[in-house]
């Protein structure tokens, strides 16, 4: 596929940039990034909004182009304490909002040679796009409530700290992984031996781990730290209350790459790598190299993940692999979860083995009954078919954790644990509804089967936990509608919209993409 030149970029880039910072879509287009070469500083992020255009440099310098500053905080404990978010939801400019690691997430995005889009479109945190396959709740930003999830860590070799004022970043949870399962800071690099992202939480660990540690890492997609933390302080998540309790909880949860997306978070969390490196650039993108668009976000495609990962990628898995001997039993195990490459044991891997074309939509009746689910608090909510399904394969993995756990002497050395019905409940009504609470009932009426389960075995004890999510979410405004879409057809200019929001820029004979 041709390409265009690097002036030809520069010169269509501003033209979409214009159109897109128009104040007409001010209450849809939050910001634009992108990225330009600077001769003596390398790689720069830039964003820009209808109040101004900003240079984000690595070191933190903000360097105002025109007009104000549109990213005028990268504060990552923004909105907190929790009152403050439930009083101020989906600030209305980014003036009131705040953008973790602005420049290094932006940058990230686009360092893919043929993946990166051209300009990327972040939504206003209120942006009504069910047209385009957006939700009641949504997620995918730069800002900072669209990018906290949780994170905690409990059990054997944790620090008993409880809730505390800090915060991280999803990219420290692959490498904090392996270190608790053993692996040395030498092995904390990805194939090429570069570093990874990430680093180790070396803060909230404390005391001594097994010689043979077990280490249990768990995801409930699209969990929001504040929701999450408050409803365990209230006592309505009381498995979650139960960690924490034996080790510590980040008020400021994790921030998650850009875009605040789930496989690309999955592949940052179980990789310690952004997504510049390791490929999944989104829930959707085009493959200049390819010519194609890519969809890993779907339930036909997750079994198909590491087709997506680029040559230096090393999961967790790999890593724990490499210095965990071989005895007969998994070392590593990873249930229901796209971004499985090197577990021993995967539910990816059956579904894989199972030679069906439709992936894990494909399983039917194999999954248990939604209705006769002892963890779930409405049934109601089981009338939106999403909700239901994700009901289905939640209680199917906590029957593969009781199995994977029968015992400590067969247990794995890391377990990862996907759970996905928080995602379905807060995309169906957005934060702080009935569904969206619920369904974090749900997830943790499953957590407290599990730990009971553990309790049985008298084993427990040996155990590390880790549990955080992919994104935070926010919830949408059905006022809020539009599309950029008109102003940049308006321009005559070939190009690609996937996301929507990853833009890329087309040689003239290509002819424009509709979706």
């Amino acid at each position: 596929m041709s390409t265009l030149s690097p002036l030809q970029v520069s010169t269509r880039r501003e033209l979409f940039v214009a159109a897109l910072t128009s104040p007409d879509l001010a209450s849809v287009v939050d910001l634009v990034v992108w990225v330009e070469a600077d001769p003596s500083a390398g790689p720069v992020a830039v964003a820009a909004s209808h109040v101004g255009q900003v240079r984000l440099h690595p070191d933190g310098r903000h360097q105002v182009v025109e007009g104000h500053d549109p990213v005028p905080s990268e504060d990552p404990m923004a909105f907190l304490p929790y009152d403050r978010e439930c009083a101020h939801p989906g600030p209305g400019t980014s003036s009131e909002n705040s953008y973790p690691y602005a420049a290094s997430r932006i940058l990230s995005l686009f360092a893919d040679p043929t993946r990166s889009p051209d300009l990327a479109v972040v939504h206003t945190p209120r942006h009504f796009f069910p047209e385009q396959g957006g939700h009641v709740g949504e997620h995918g930003s730069l800002d900072v409530i669209q990018s906290r999830a949780p994170l905690l860590l409990s059990g054997r070799g944790v620090a008993t700290r409880g809730t505390v004022d800090e915060h991280a970043r999803l990219v420290d949870v692959a490498p904090t992984l392996a270190a608790m399962a053993g692996v040395p800071e030498t092995g904390l690099r990805d194939a090429a031996g570069e570093p990874l992202d990430g680093q180790v939480l070396t803060a909230y660990l404390g005391g001594e781990l097994l010689s043979k540690p077990r280490v249990i890492g768990i995801l409930w997609d699209g969990a929001p730290c504040g929701d999450l933390l408050h409803l365990a302080e209230s006592g309505e998540l009381p498995g979650v209350a139960r960690l924490i309790s034996k080790g510590v909880a980040l008020r400021g949860g994790a921030i998650a790459q850009f875009p605040s997306v789930t496989l690309t978070n999955h592949t940052s969390i179980l990789t310690g790598l952004g997504p510049g490196r390791h490929g999944v650039l989104g829930n959707v993108f085009f493959d200049r190299a390819t010519g194609e668009q890519v969809v890993p976000n779907n339930s036909a495609t997750w079994h198909r993940s590491a087709e997506w990962l680029r040559p230096a990628v090393r999961t967790v898995f790999e890593m724990v692999n490499g210095v965990v001997p071989q005895a007969g039993l998994p070392r590593t195990a990873c249930v229901d979860e796209a971004v499985d490459r090197g577990a021993d044991y995967s539910t990816m891997a059956m579904i894989r083995d199972s030679g069906s074309s439709s992936g894990a939509a494909g399983l039917g009746d194999r999954l248990p009954d939604a209705h006769s689910s002892a963890h779930v608090h409405e049934p109601a909510h089981l009338e939106d078919s999403y909700y239901s399904w994700c009901t289905q394969v939640d209680d199917l993995g906590l029957e593969q954790m009781r199995q994977l756990w029968g015992s400590i002497d067969c247990a794995p050395t890391l377990t990862w644990w996907a759970n996905i019905v928080s995602d379905a409940g807060h995309h169906a009504g957005g934060p702080r509804s009935d569904i969206a609470r619920d369904s974090l009932r749900d997830s943790d009426s499953r957590l407290v089967a599990f730990l009971e389960h553990l309790d049985g075995l008298g084993i427990t004890d040996q155990v590390t936990f880790l549990l955080t999510a992919d994104h935070g979410f926010e919830g949408s405004d059905p006022a809020v509608t539009g599309s950029w879409r008109p102003a940049l057809d308006s321009l005559g200019i070939p190009f690609r919209d996937e996301g929507p929001g990853f833009i890329y820029l087309l040689p003239d004979h290509d002819k424009a993409d509709t979706c």
